[in-house]
């Protein structure tokens, strides 16, 4: 029990804070498609910089460490409660130890258990098989993107695409909408897998199981063999890019499986992942409980570092790119100043606050003053010392799109200028931004460790009855990068992604497969 439990626990921190190698050829690959000096080329150099310092710290890739879905295969014999007891003291351990953050919530109360165990948590499948060696593969999927994934049922009416039917091209129809859809707030360039027929639930569970297939693979079904390569041509030729900022690369891989359906229902799911893929698997000792190999691990040592095309640009570009120093407390003249495509360099006070702290701020005061404050969308990875002080293990932004009904409305009411996040907001926190003269600052989603870095120290905590993630955390920072993406004069960059975008996608509504 013990070996297995210690194997079980190597499993979580490599995939929490290892990318397999599949997934690195893949950004690779998106590196060298992309422009040098334009956002999008910045977006992944900053990524593979955050890839390399989780490495080396063993430390999240992501704060957001998601939803942990183990996959197991036993042989006939092996007690599964045993596995699952193994499951839950290492996912227990591993989130005492800062590898992964405490996510699991109580629907009802709203209280987190604080080990990331509690009802459904972890999510847990077992299949017997006659091997004769357990199977076991963990994937951490982020809410970010997981709230991106979505279900179609056919026919449906989709937008720009039109109608689409309960054949191989209304399917690629949904398959091509679920990517514009999900813009930059799944943190693209991301992953898809994709389940067809089934019934609600299992076509869902079949789009997930496709990511657990390696990205390079080849479906042996010939037309979803064709749909994928299809869908992995053109799905780029959208124009939405890294972070949604605009760009060459916005799908890095997509899995098809298909399994038989009820005459009266036609379902296309589809499971969106960030860049950030962490999906790895081993292969255990049925007497022994140790790791007898790791899986998606092939030896290769893959280099991060390559350059964008049009190299010889990136100087020029990058030289048109202004940069803006910012300290809170900010004055709305200085705001005033700032334009979409901005760089922001902010040393000083920040403070998070995700969908908890905005849902009470509403009805409260806030524990601090906020005026001309900063306001980071992030969940951090915190862990105390034996000293009884808190440090920050992982600290990226989380997906802003949430709090919109809230954002606005906060920021007037306790004079916040600026808010952290990632994916951009709506037109309601747009025209907040204009009337009240604040900006809206775009992090790289998934770059836990670049942004932890910037944080020198932790300066206090309130609300810490919500819980870790959703607590507010002060925080002093220095050299803390981020992209104006929508200012105070009424400009969105996602909004003008997502308008070019869906002209762009319109160009997919005639057939293609026949």
């Amino acid at each position: 029990m013990q070996k297995l439990q210690e194997s079980m626990y190597q499993l979580i921190v490599e995939t929490s804070t290892n990318l397999p190698n599949d997934v690195r050829r893949a950004i690779v690959k998106a590196k060298q498609q992309e422009n040098a000096g334009t956002r999008a080329a910045l977006s992944l150099s900053t990524i593979t910089e955050n890839i390399e310092m989780a490495d080396d710290k063993i430390s999240p890739i992501c704060q957001d460490t998601g939803m942990p879905t183990f996959k197991i295969k036993t042989p006939v014999g092996v007690n599964q409660l045993e596995v699952k007891r193994a499951i839950h003291a290492a996912m227990e351990q591993a989130t005492a130890d800062g590898k992964l953050r405490p996510n699991s919530v109580d629907s009802l109360t709203g209280k987190n258990s604080g080990n990331n165990l509690g009802e459904g948590t972890p999510v847990i499948y077992f299949e017997q098989w006659e091997k004769d060696y357990i199977d076991a593969r963990l994937i951490l999927k982020g809410g970010g993107c997981e709230n991106k994934n979505i279900q179609y049922s056919l026919p449906a009416e989709l937008e720009g695409l039109g109608r689409a039917g309960r054949d191989l091209d209304g399917i690629r129809k949904c398959i091509m909408h679920s990517v514009y859809q999900a813009q930059g707030q799944g943190c693209s360039a991301g992953f898809i897998g994709v389940g067809i027929g089934g019934d609600r639930t299992s076509s869902y569970s079949l789009a997930k199981e496709q990511l657990f297939r390696t990205v390079d693979d080849v479906n042996p079904n010939e037309e979803l063999r064709k749909l994928e390569d299809y869908v992995m041509e053109h799905a780029n030729e959208l124009g939405i890019g890294t972070m949604g900022f605009g760009g060459e690369a916005t799908l890095l891989g997509c899995k098809i499986g298909a399994m038989n359906r009820l005459p009266a229902s036609f379902f296309v799911s589809v499971a969106y992942n960030c860049w950030a893929y962490r999906r790895l698997g081993i292969v255990i000792d049925q007497e022994t409980g140790g790791i007898k190999e790791w899986l998606y691990k092939d030896g290769e040592t893959v280099d991060l570092n390559v350059a964008s095309k049009e190299v010889a640009a990136a100087a020029e570009e990058k030289s048109e790119v202004r940069e803006v120093v910012l300290e809170a407390p900010i004055t709305e003249e200085k705001i005033r100043e700032l334009k979409v495509g901005d760089v922001v360099i902010i040393n000083g006070m920040i403070h998070t606050g995700r969908d908890a702290i905005h849902h009470h701020l509403i009805d409260h005061e806030a524990p601090i003053d906020l005026d001309g404050q900063i306001i980071y969308h992030c969940g951090p990875v915190m862990l105390k010392d034996d000293k009884g002080e808190w440090h920050v293990k992982a600290a990226g932004p989380t997906t802003s799109i949430r709090e919109e009904p809230y954002q606005g409305d906060i920021m007037k009411k306790f004079g916040i200028r600026a808010v952290i996040g990632k994916g951009g907001m709506g037109p309601k926190t747009l025209k907040a931004l204009e009337e009240h003269g604040g900006v809206y600052l775009n992090a790289i989603g998934g770059a836990a460790q670049y942004y932890a870095d910037c944080i020198k120290k932790v300066h206090g905590v309130d609300l810490m009855e919500f819980g870790i993630p959703e607590a507010m955390w002060h925080l002093e920072v220095e050299g803390f990068a981020a992209i104006v993406t929508m200012d105070s004069h009424g400009n969105s960059l996602h909004a003008d992604v997502a308008k070019t975008s869906l002209e762009k996608l319109e160009q997919f509504k005639e057939p293609v497969f026949k």
